[in-house]
């Protein structure tokens, strides 16, 4: 009776590896072959006049991608040892891996499921804790360096948008302020299994060195991917002073990540911002929406179709199976 059920949940959960990475190459299809925002004839025409016989700036793209998601990985790696060392090539399953799976979901909250998937039960909720405070570092980088975008992007040039006016910010503020004191009255409550007090304990017992650790490399992964869009624009003949790209490509990240969206059309809305933003300079849109299909292709389409493999690969961790080794 066992192994038919076991048989039947390996078929099933092949099925979804299955459609998880179908579905993938669907997107990252959709997103290149029939897109609206960009013809592929264009966007091929750009590559070959920028790419052609330039073999150093390819390795450098692809340089900048390989850094952003090993210091990712090594982020991660870093992170779990608080529960169980794990080495290089399982950091870098479970992070290609949940991305993969992850490109279907909204904000890339699937990819809380799939890592926690890696280990045995009783580890997952630490797991889903663990990514919840790595996305949340990241989150507070791109922040801390946004803010210093959005102050050099509404004191140089005339943003006429009420999220940029200072009274409307102050308002913002106070109710985020006012929320986050009103939280302390709901403390003990339950949200989605979790008690915040004890997330808020867990968070204590973190060895100071690992959080230190993540948070500088969250600064390095925002200076690498945020340089290689500053590296495509010198690329594409763009030639306004580094200090002001910069801080536009800053100002860029921070309003792009908090407008909630699919992974898969995360460059859809980096484009339509990284069009507002630069439009300042002024930069032709049809280079600033080829870079950041470039970025998107770069940093999420080859991660994700490398971490399909993973996920194809994938073992079903059943806890009635005793022959399996526990992660």
């Amino acid at each position: 009776m066992y192994k038919i059920n076991y048989k039947y949940r390996q078929f099933l959960f092949f099925l979804i590896k299955l459609a998880i990475v179908v579905g993938a190459f669907y997107f990252i299809y959709k997103k290149t072959i029939h897109n609206k925002t960009i013809s592929l004839t264009d966007f091929i025409l750009q590559l070959e006049q920028i790419f052609s016989g330039n073999y150093k700036a390819i390795m450098y793209l692809f340089g900048f991608t390989i850094f952003n998601w090993f210091f990712e990985i090594l982020k991660w790696k870093k992170l779990v040892s608080t529960i169980k060392n794990i080495s290089i090539l399982q950091a870098t399953k479970q992070s290609l891996g949940s991305h993969t799976a992850s490109l279907f979901t909204p904000n890339r909250i699937g990819e809380y499921g799939a890592k926690a998937f890696y280990f045995h039960k009783n580890k997952r909720k630490k797991i889903v804790l663990l990514n919840l405070i790595s996305n949340v570092i990241q989150m507070i980088i791109t922040v801390l360096f946004g803010i210093a975008g959005l102050v050099f992007l509404v004191t140089n040039y005339d943003v006429d948008l009420p999220i940029f006016r200072m009274r409307r910010l102050v308002y913002y503020l106070a109710i985020i302020i006012v929320s986050l004191l009103g939280g302390r009255f709901f403390i003990s409550k339950k949200i989605r299994g979790f008690y915040l007090n004890k997330i808020i304990n867990f968070i204590k017992k973190l060895p100071k060195i690992i959080v230190v650790k993540a948070f500088l490399f969250s600064i390095i992964r925002y200076f690498i991917f945020s340089h290689q869009f500053y590296f495509l624009l010198r690329l594409f003949g763009v030639e306004t002073d580094y200090y002001t790209i910069v801080m536009l490509i800053f100002a860029m990240y921070i309003i792009a990540s908090i407008i909630p969206s699919l992974p898969m059309f995360d460059w859809l809305i980096k484009g339509s911002v990284a069009v507002f933003i630069f439009s300042f300079v002024p930069i032709n849109e049809l280079i600033i929406v080829s870079i950041t299909l470039l970025m998107w292709l770069l940093n999420f389409a080859l991660p994700a179709i490398i971490g399909s493999y993973f996920v194809l690969n994938f073992k079903f961790f059943d806890t009635n199976n005793r022959n399996k080794t526990e992660t």
